[in-house]
């Protein structure tokens, strides 16, 4: 277990560093230039995110159990991860009605995971994991909106309701192939509807 508090601390760090750490930020970037500071960023991010999967595989093996939900709680899960897969369409489009009201959807979609997945899911591994990726979004959401109020950073305005539709349509169809099999094919585990 303390591997894997020790990747979701690496990788929420590093996703951290703009709200954290922007002196570091922009001396990087003045030392490496924009484009080498994003690849070695990139690097890091991408060998957080296997650090991460390898603690989080091996801390699931030792079957410690926190809580047990109950068994509808697979649906809410399921019916949040619609929604969680709409919000994340959205942000792959310019701002439809959805992007504007959430401000920050694919941050949204991130929240609304990992919340959906805390109330299915209650060995200890799984609490970490989720618990700690809410807690970064949470933080990362806060940050965002003080930037935006002190004018470093401006949201996309509204462009049209037709990307809603496609939003809809790509959430839609990304929920249905998680549920189908890609979320066995990606993480080893089917969805479970509680049954």
């Amino acid at each position: 277990m303390i591997m894997l508090i020790i990747a979701v601390l690496i990788f929420t760090g590093i996703h951290l560093v703009h709200t954290f750490a922007p002196d570091f930020r922009r001396t990087m970037i003045d030392r490496l230039g924009e484009n080498a500071w994003r690849g070695v960023f990139s690097v890091a991010a991408l060998a957080a995110l296997v650090f991460m999967i390898f603690a989080f595989g091996h801390a699931r093996r030792q079957g410690i159990v926190l809580y047990t939900p109950p068994f509808w709680m697979a649906h809410v899960t399921v019916l949040l991860m619609l929604v969680a897969m709409i919000c994340l369409s959205a942000s792959f489009f310019p701002p439809g009605r959805i992007a504007s009201m959430a401000k920050h959807p694919m941050v949204l979609s991130v929240k609304i995971w990992a919340f959906a997945h805390l109330l299915a899911n209650g060995e200890a591994a799984s609490v970490i994991l989720f618990a700690g990726l809410l807690i970064w979004a949470v933080i990362l959401r806060i940050s965002l909106a003080r930037r935006e109020r002190a004018g470093h950073y401006s949201r996309k305005p509204f462009v049209s309701a037709r990307y809603d539709a496609y939003a809809f349509v790509l959430g839609i169809a990304l929920w249905g192939l998680f549920i189908w099999k890609l979320h066995v094919w990606l993480i080893g585990v089917p969805v479970s509807l509680g049954m």
